[in-house]
């Protein structure tokens, strides 16, 4: 089974590489683009543990070591094989 898992700022928090990335938008046109949020995504590969396990061990994982959960929120899902 696979999991993906997104790691973003926190609204609160300011994201200069979004802003940097919002201006040269604007600069090419595309003025309709009002913000930008840059982030990871992390796709893991899981074997041996049923979907309960998984969906317990997912968030432990993002939560302890892929997100600084300071600064950073992470959402995630299970990916149909």
């Amino acid at each position: 089974m696979k999991a993906r898992i997104l790691v973003s700022f926190k609204d609160s928090v300011l994201d200069p590489q979004g802003q940097t990335v919002r201006n040269a938008l604007h600069t090419l046109g595309y003025d309709a683009v009002q913000d930008v949020r840059q982030g990871k995504v992390f796709e893991l590969d899981l074997s041996g543990i049923s979907k309960a396990e998984a969906e317990r061990l997912i968030p432990e994982i993002a939560g302890k070591v892929l997100a600084n959960m300071v600064i950073e929120k992470y959402t995630w899902q299970i990916l149909e094989d």
